[in-house]
């Protein structure tokens, strides 16, 4: 369904009815549909499931404003579209850049925010202080900053060097699909421009938000772009229960590379830590 917002218009799945709501929010360069298995598994447990396209992805709005992808604003996205479907709480779920936007969400709604669940990518401040080894697999992030160029080097003979980089993808086809798509490629690396510009990158470790926990990190040792150690340092930075779950012999793309391992993480925590007030 569509979901009009004050400054996008979002594509969201939502069930709209069942207990205990959970937001899921995915990452680059995915869309709702990453969350499929997921899905079905929570729906099926008698969740209330609401999983968006963020701005910039799939077949929600792309603004032309670069500076309109910082996380901050697309936390500020799912604060109205809770408000939308009526729900006041979430257990909010986040992979990728998704987990970016959710610790956003969770920094500046914490009461909105019954449960939290960072999968592959931890807090900012920990991703940026793991040492030589996350520097050199966050390579990418360098490029990505290039605006134009960027786009030039990785759509160039029908997306080689996207595609190289998807190697690991279960779906890179699907991916590279909707990178296809007029000014797809630019909406989707705004993220990244926005959200992790090279002077935070390389420059001083700024002091990212604290988060309340419970929290829930999980991390896989497949994964070719972050490290066990980016996720495992964000305890530092929960004040309240931190949660890690290390997988093992699976990539980057958790939810559709180890589904119903991630569905049975989910389901236990969520249990274990009650049902939010259907009230904020």
């Amino acid at each position: 369904m569509r979901v009009e917002l004050s400054e996008v218009s979002l594509e969201v799945q939502d069930n709209g009815t069942g207990r205990d709501p959970v937001l899921l929010l995915h990452g680059f360069p995915d869309t709702h549909d990453l969350w499929r298995h997921q899905f079905k598994a929570l729906d099926a447990a008698g969740h209330r499931v609401i999983a968006p396209d963020l701005r910039g992805f799939g077949a929600s709005d792309r603004p032309a404003d670069p500076t309109a992808y910082h996380p901050l604003h697309s936390a500020g996205d799912m604060v109205q579209l809770m408000d939308r479907l009526d729900v006041g709480r979430v257990h909010l779920v986040g992979h990728d850049w998704g987990a970016g936007v959710a610790q956003a969400l969770a920094a500046v709604e914490p009461a909105r925010v019954a449960t939290l669940t960072l999968l592959s990518v931890g807090h900012a401040s920990s991703l940026l202080t793991a040492g030589w080894e996350q520097r050199r697999r966050s390579w990418y992030m360098q490029l990505f900053q290039r605006e134009g160029l960027a786009e030039e080097f990785l759509s160039r003979d029908d997306f080689a060097q996207l595609r190289e980089m998807l190697g690991a993808h279960p779906e890179p086809e699907e991916a590279l699909a909707r990178m296809r798509e007029p000014g797809a490629l630019t909406a989707a690396l705004g993220v990244y421009r926005a959200g992790l510009p090279a002077e935070v990158m390389f420059g001083p470790v700024p002091d990212g938000p604290r988060l309340r926990g419970p929290v829930l990190g999980v991390w896989s040792d497949g994964d070719p772009f972050l490290t066990e150690r980016s996720m495992t340092g964000t305890e530092a930075y929960v004040d309240g229960e931190f949660r890690y779950e290390r997988v093992e012999g699976v990539g980057h793309w958790l939810p559709l590379e180890a589904p119903e391992r991630v569905g049975d993480l989910l389901l236990g925590f969520f249990d274990a830590h009650g049902r939010p007030p259907r009230e904020s």
